[in-house]
């Protein structure tokens, strides 16, 4: 830790730009695709940048799409649709999502509970 501030160090909660990241994305209609909007864990909308392709993979998964933006112009895109956070270099996600889910079993119908 340095114990010297200099005039051109910035200060500890002010934001400094994170430069090109790696912006997950998803196929959208037709040939465009669609940045991919998280929540933070207090459900706010937030834009997720990477500021390599090793930690995008790491989080995300390998087939994890993505494209090169600045973080002013990710910032831009996804304000108007209400994500006005921009979290750089995510390390903790949920899990996915089993595509299998397991069969709910079958409850007995009003006849066979009038019957017994």
């Amino acid at each position: 830790m340095c114990l010297f501030q200099y005039d051109d160090d910035p200060e500890p909660e002010e934001q400094v730009p994170a430069g090109p990241l790696y912006v997950p994305v998803r196929p959208g209609s037709g040939a465009e695709t669609v940045i991919r909007l998280f929540r933070t864990p207090l459900g706010a909308r937030t834009a997720v940048g990477f500021t390599s392709t090793h930690r995008l993979t790491a989080v995300l998964g390998e087939h994890q799409t993505c494209i090169r933006l600045s973080e002013a112009v990710l910032r831009a895109l996804c304000e108007p649709l209400g994500a006005s956070l921009v979290t750089v270099d995510p390390t903790l996600s949920a899990p996915t999502v089993p595509k299998e889910t397991t069969p709910t079993p079958e409850l007995p119908s009003a006849q066979a509970l009038r019957a017994v």
